[in-house]
């Protein structure tokens, strides 16, 4: 899994970059909150970053405001690492769209926690996600089944009416029964398809 780290502080963004890499994440590191936007807007972009609040360009509550307002299927689970302890911080943090919150100097074993929480969120983000898009395809199937049923129906109606008009030695009344035979063959494998 890709991590994004956006840290000004150099000896801060090696340090989490080598702890995270040891733990067997991908990283991609940023300096500033610009940076940290585009990281997390691109196709394959990381599901999980770590922003610190106080950067250049952008802080890390403004990047979680402009990333949250770009709806996306399965948005990144945004963690603030921050020296901002306060309550109130805190709570104008989870406000502008982080999902957590961590306290510098950060203990290794929390951060860890807290990532592993993250990641479990994000593996069900994207199983629903999936779900949904399967979902799409069964509604898709219904309408591709509903709207071949309909030419059948016209071409069984007036097949049988032309059985009607015709004698019962006419050879086409041959024709017209297999042709008959076909379409309702035709009409019961798209109602099955249709219920998959």
């Amino acid at each position: 899994m890709k991590i994004l780290i956006a840290e000004d502080d150099p000896t801060s963004r090696r340090i989490l970059e080598a702890v995270l890499t040891k733990w067997g994440y991908e990283v991609i590191s940023v300096s500033n909150g610009k940076d940290a936007i585009d990281s997390l807007l691109v196709r394959d972009a990381p599901d999980l970053a770590l922003l610190d609040w106080i950067m250049p360009d952008k802080d890390g509550t403004e990047v979680c405001r402009f990333v949250r307002e770009e709806k996306t299927m399965t948005p990144p689970y945004i963690i603030l690492l921050t020296g901002k302890g306060d309550k109130k911080d805190i709570t104008k943090g989870l406000d502008f769209g982080a999902d957590d919150y961590i306290v510098k100097p950060y203990d290794k074993d929390e951060l860890l926690a807290r990532i592993n929480v993250g990641r479990r969120m994000i593996e069900l983000q994207h199983a629903l996600a999936e779900k949904e898009k399967f979902q799409g395809v069964i509604e898709m199937n219904g309408a591709i089944c509903h709207e071949l049923n309909q030419p059948l129906m016209v071409i069984s109606g007036y097949s049988e009416m032309l059985q009607m008009d015709l004698s019962e030695d006419d050879p086409a009344q041959e024709m017209l029964k297999k042709m008959n035979d076909q379409v309702h063959r035709l009409g019961k494998i798209i109602s099955q398809g249709k219920y998959r």
